[in-house]
C-alpha cells in the first residue's frame, strides 16, 4: 500500500508540473500554438499534451481560438490561447492617485478605475475607504470573468508576508495593515509600487517576456521608486526592500527629504521637485513641463538638467555595482525621457566604469497610469501560470 501511495503521489506531482509547463508554454508563445505544437515544445506526447490542454480548457485557463487557413496537407490544429475568463485585480495607492484595474490571462485590461488626488500626508482609513469604493464599483461592472486574486501596490517598504506596510514616506503612513481597512472579498497581497510597475516591462502579458529582461526601472511619481530586474525577475533583497533608488543620496548637503535623510534623488528628480524647479504649481497639468521646455523656458530646462545630473549620480552607482546597463524610465520620468536622455547619457558616460565598452541605454516605459496596479494583477496571474493545478475545478 505504501508503494502504491508513493506512486500515486509521484503521478500527481508530475501531472501538476506538466499542467504548469503546458500553460506556461501557451502563455509565453508570441503566436497561438496547437496541441501538436505544445507537445513538440514541451517534449510530451501528443496524447499527454492534449489531455493536459483539455483540463486547462475545462477550467477556463486556456481557450481555443479560430483555426487559421491551411498551410499544408491535412486539417490545421485548433490554436490554444490563454483563457479570457480568468483575471486578477490590481490596486494602487500613490501620492497622486488611486487605481483599481482588472487584467485577464491574455494581459488585457477588462476594467479599470483611476482617480487623481493629493494623498500626501493623507489619513489612511479615509484614503483606503475611498479605494474600496472605487474597487467595489469596478468589480460590480465587470464582464463575466473569474477574479482569482488581488494585489495592492504601495509606494514604500512593505512586509508582504505579514501584509504590513512598514513605511511610505510620501503618504506619511507607517505600520499599517491596509487589507484590514479595505475589507474587500479578496485579501490583497502587498507589494512595492516600483517593483510591481517594473513587471509591466519584464512581461508583456502573464508569462510572456517583455521588451527587456535585464534593466533598472525608475518609477517617477511625486517621489522616485526603483527596481533592479535580472532575467525578468525583480531583485527584491533579503527582506523585499531593495530598489529604493529615490532615497539614494546624491548630495549630503542637499534638501531634507520626507524619509528623514538629506539630498535624496527624489528631491531633484521627483515630480514635485521638477515642477518647483521650473516655477510651476504642483498641480500643473501633465505635459506642461515638457511644453515649457519645448518653448525654450530656461527655468524648465534648468530643472530637467538638474534632475538629469542627480539621476546620473544615482544610476551610475547602481550600474557600477550591478552591471545592468539598461535604464527604463516610467511615470513622469518616462514622459520627459527625450529631454532627460542627452544629459543623462553624458553623465553616465563619464561615471560608469564600463561605459567605454557598453554605454548604458535609456528607454521610456509605455505610458501607463498606475503601472503598479497592472503589475500587481500580473503578479497574481503569474502565480496562476506557475501552478495552475490549484485552479482546476
Amino acid at each position: 500500500m505504501a508503494a502504491e501511495a508513493l506512486s500515486s503521489a509521484r503521478q500527481s506531482t508530475l501531472r501538476t508540473a506538466n499542467l504548469g509547463l503546458v500553460l506556461r508554454t501557451v502563455c509565453a508563445a508570441p503566436e497561438p500554438l496547437s496541441r501538436a505544437d505544445v507537445a513538440a515544445s514541451t517534449g510530451t506526447t501528443r496524447a499527454t499534451a492534449s489531455r493536459l490542454a483539455d483540463e486547462l480548457l475545462a477550467a477556463g485557463l486556456l481557450d481555443e481560438s479560430e483555426r487559421g487557413a491551411p498551410t499544408g496537407p491535412g486539417r490545421p490544429g485548433t490554436p490554444l490561447v490563454p483563457g479570457s475568463s480568468i483575471a486578477a485585480l490590481g490596486m494602487q495607492v500613490d501620492a497622486g492617485l488611486l487605481a483599481a484595474r482588472v487584467v485577464d490571462l491574455r494581459g488585457r485590461v477588462v476594467g479599470e478605475r483611476v482617480e487623481d488626488g493629493d494623498f500626501v500626508g493623507s489619513d489612511p482609513m479615509t484614503t483606503l475607504h475611498r479605494l474600496r469604493a472605487v474597487t467595489t464599483d469596478l468589480l460590480a461592472h465587470l464582464p463575466d470573468v473569474r477574479v482569482v486574486g488581488a494585489g495592492l501596490a504601495l509606494p514604500g517598504i512593505v512586509d508582504a508576508s505579514a501584509g504590513l506596510l512598514l513605511r511610505a514616506p510620501n503618504l506619511g503612513w507607517s505600520n499599517l495593515r491596509p487589507a484590514e481597512l479595505l475589507h474587500l472579498p479578496l485579501t490583497p497581497t502587498l507589494g512595492n509600487e516600483a517593483d510591481l510597475a517594473a513587471r509591466t516591462v519584464a512581461e508583456s502579458a502573464p508569462g510572456r517576456p517583455g521588451p527587456h529582461r535585464d534593466f533598472l526601472y525608475l518609477s517617477g511619481q511625486i517621489g522616485v521608486g526603483g527596481a533592479a530586474v535580472l532575467a525578468g525577475q525583480v531583485l527584491s533583497g533579503t527582506s523585499g526592500w531593495a530598489g529604493e533608488i529615490g532615497h539614494v543620496c546624491v548630495d549630503p548637503d542637499g534638501p531634507a527629504c520626507r524619509c528623514g535623510s538629506t539630498g535624496c534623488l527624489e528631491q531633484y528628480a521627483g515630480r514635485h521637485a521638477l515642477l518647483s524647479g521650473a516655477g510651476l504649481p504642483l498641480d500643473a497639468a501633465p505635459g506642461e513641463l515638457a511644453a515649457r521646455i519645448e518653448r525654450g523656458d530656461p527655468a524648465a530646462r534648468g530643472a530637467v538638467d538638474t534632475a538629469a545630473r542627480a539621476l546620473g549620480v544615482a544610476l551610475a552607482g547602481v550600474i557600477n555595482v550591478l552591471d545592468i546597463p539598461t535604464v527604463v524610465l516610467g511615470g513622469h520620468l518616462g514622459e520627459l525621457a527625450d529631454f532627460l536622455r542627452p544629459a543623462l547619457q553624458e553623465h553616465l558616460r563619464r561615471r560608469v566604469l564600463s561605459a567605454g565598452w557598453r554605454p548604458p541605454t535609456i528607454d521610456a516605459a509605455v505610458a501607463l497610469p498606475a503601472a503598479g496596479a497592472t503589475g500587481a494583477a500580473l503578479k497574481v496571474l503569474g502565480d496562476v501560470v506557475a501552478d495552475p493545478a490549484r485552479w482546476l475545478g
